[in-house]
């Protein structure tokens, strides 16, 4: 008889429930994702309702607010709380986005919220991105050519050139879109997911660089480009509006072009 067992820490239990002050009158229940792998405790999810008349309106706003008030143990990344630095991403009411840009209004009934999906959890509602940078450095994402700079000017482009790079300098590397993405999930360790071929493109498509072709031989791999089937999970969860699909698209018509 086969037997199969689940891993460890792999069912998530129910914690502890904070109630509102008795004098609340407008209120909303939040379910938070809670694990801390040192502990060795199963993850769980503790509920706190929060008064929202003595609240910001975005979901990051209570969870600052559960923080302060409520639960100093909560563990989460914020900075800038204006969409900028993506360290507040985390999945929200069953989507990737930014904390700080989730306005608590657009959910109906209970706010749930759990780290970005299928990444390790360093704790409660951070998870461990170690894997997406490194693969960020391994395309060089920074310019790169072998003739000489002007010597009293930048590298200058035409405004079409400059244009060519609209939708792809803005990512803020939330990395919101490759945690949707299935095909990340299941091959996170050979395939480079959307954040990272979207900066790939990005060099890519500068008129300045002068590393086309390395870029292009570097990215032609089974895994490491041909894993995304193009389902759109990352353009439709991109919390900046931007258009990872298309960037990797574009990438495979670059590649099918070099070979006619």
């Amino acid at each position: 008889m086969v037997e199969f067992n689940l891993p460890a820490n792999s069912v998530v239990k129910e914690g502890k429930s904070f109630s509102a002050p008795a004098d609340a009158k407008n209120t909303r229940s939040f379910k938070i994702y809670r694990f801390d792998p040192d502990s060795g405790d199963n993850p769980r999810t503790d509920t706190y309702d929060i008064d929202l008349d003595k609240c910001g309106p975005m979901v990051l706003d209570a969870l600052i607010k559960i923080k302060n008030e409520i639960d100093a143990t909560l563990t989460f990344r914020r900075s800038c709380r204006e969409g900028i630095c993506g360290s507040c991403a985390m999945n929200i009411d069953g989507r990737n986005t930014l904390a700080c840009l989730k306005p608590i209004d657009d959910i109906k009934g209970e706010v749930k919220i759990y780290p970005l999906p299928h990444m390790p959890v360093v704790k409660d509602l951070v998870p461990d991105l170690s894997q997406p940078y490194a693969q960020l450095a391994s395309i060089e994402p920074w310019l790169k050519a072998d003739s000489p700079a002007p010597p009293d000017s930048e590298r200058l482009q035409s405004r079409e050139e400059r244009a060519q790079l609209d939708g792809l300098w803005e990512c803020i590397l939330c990395f919101s879109c490759s945690t949707a993405c299935p095909s990340y999930w299941w091959n996170s360790d050979r395939y480079l997911g959307p954040a990272v071929l979207l900066q790939a493109y990005r060099w890519l498509a500068d008129s300045r660089d002068e590393y086309t072709g390395e870029r292009l031989d570097a990215l032609e791999d089974p895994f490491r480009l041909y894993r995304c089937h193009t389902i759109m999970n990352c353009t439709n969860t991109c919390p900046k509006g931007l258009n990872p699909a298309l960037a990797i698209t574009e990438i495979k018509k670059m590649i099918a072009e070099r070979r006619a």
